[in-house]
């Protein structure tokens, strides 16, 4: 039972603990997958921690992706040389933006635009400070939440391209979906809609348009796109795996390396109360929500924000204050529920690591 500490007693709950080997061990895979350090830039969502960060670093991962301006600023201090924003910026983020940018004139700071409009508002703000943005076009092949259609894309492109203050280091393409089981089934889809992201680089080559950088995919075709030496991978749950894609990906096999910790609460008419609301579990999902380590769940009968109840055959073998633990099923919003988790070294748990990136910036 690697999961439990011998000092178990002083864990408090609901709680979320992080084994540090367990996580190298996860890094050491995804170097191998990619063929090299040099091609991953993680991204940095799953996980929130200055020190997985550090992890990486010691391992020759350098380039990291982020989804808020929080994260860039945790990355930035934890020492991350070349930090990808892939996130519209827009009203006080840009100024928010241009702040980092001179607070860390060592790194590499890059954001991602996808509309003229966006890109009118950044590049106002970027003439009057008398600074260069480095930007990558966010490239929609399919997902249809942000991103340009590629084939109306060269023309934003264009425009980076001939101002002074702007610099067009390449393109960002996110396929969150795609996720079929069968790998043979997620290889075809991811190829079938790269296509015409081919067509775009093509098109842009011919034009004398350098594209410096691909940053592509995800977790679940992280390996397919590893497969093609000039794409840059961007996966974020392997740091820490859950039991979502411990299911739905099972051709993935890296290892469970974040576990929650919870109490038996109360024990309501046979059933088991833990102290796993949702205000400790992301509850986006359907049940169940979490997977159990020890534990047989046949139903759930409650979740509420401090409080989830159990249908369980084996309540009766556990009493009020036992702890149970369970691996999540979505890692990544589970992990913004929590200020800091428990770090367990040889099955003691030994200090605890802020989530520093969980906040948000209020400028006013």
């Amino acid at each position: 039972m690697w999961y439990r500490p011998v000092n178990e007693a002083s864990i408090s709950t609901p709680s979320i603990l992080l084994f540090p080997d367990r996580i190298q061990e996860n890094i050491h895979k995804m170097i191998k997958m990619a063929g090299g350090a040099e091609r991953l830039r993680p991204h940095v969502k799953t996980h929130k921690i200055g020190e997985v960060i550090q992890l990486q670093l010691q391992e020759g991962i350098g380039k990291f992706k982020c989804a808020t301006l929080s994260e860039v600023e945790m990355v930035a201090e934890a020492g991350g040389v070349d930090i990808l924003l892939a996130y519209p910026l827009l009203g006080p983020g840009i100024g928010m933006w241009l702040d980092l940018v001179d607070r860390f004139p060592e790194i590499r700071l890059s954001v991602t635009v996808d509309s003229e409009e966006a890109l009118s508002q950044l590049e106002s703000q970027v003439r009057n400070s008398g600074k260069q943005v480095n930007l990558f076009v966010d490239i929609d092949n399919g997902m249809h939440r942000t991103g340009i259609d590629p084939a109306g894309a060269s023309v934003l492109i264009a425009a980076i391209v001939k101002n002074p203050n702007l610099k067009f280091r390449g393109l960002h393409i996110y396929d969150g979906h795609i996720h079929e089981d069968f790998p043979q089934e997620r290889k075809a889809h991811c190829d079938h809609d790269f296509e015409a992201v081919r067509s775009l680089v093509d098109e842009l080559e011919q034009e004398g348009i350098k594209v410096e950088e691909l940053a592509c995919g995800g977790t679940p075709t992280f390996p397919i796109h590893a497969a093609y030496p000039g794409r840059t991978l961007c996966p974020g749950t392997p740091l820490l795996w859950d039991a979502g894609y411990s299911r739905t990906i099972p051709d993935l096999d890296f290892l469970p390396a974040a576990v929650v910790a919870g109490r038996v609460i109360s024990k309501p008419m046979g059933q088991l109360c833990l102290d796993l609301g949702y205000k400790s579990i992301a509850s986006e999902m359907a049940h169940p929500r979490v997977h159990f380590l020890e534990l047989a769940m046949d139903e759930v009968i409650n979740h509420s924000e401090e409080h989830l109840v159990l249908k369980c055959n084996e309540a009766d073998r556990l009493t009020i204050g036992d702890v149970v633990y369970a691996l999540p099923s979505h890692i990544c919003p589970s992990m913004a529920l929590h200020e800091q988790v428990y770090v367990v070294r040889n099955q003691q748990v030994t200090e605890t690591w802020k989530v520093v990136a969980r906040t948000r910036n209020y400028p006013i």
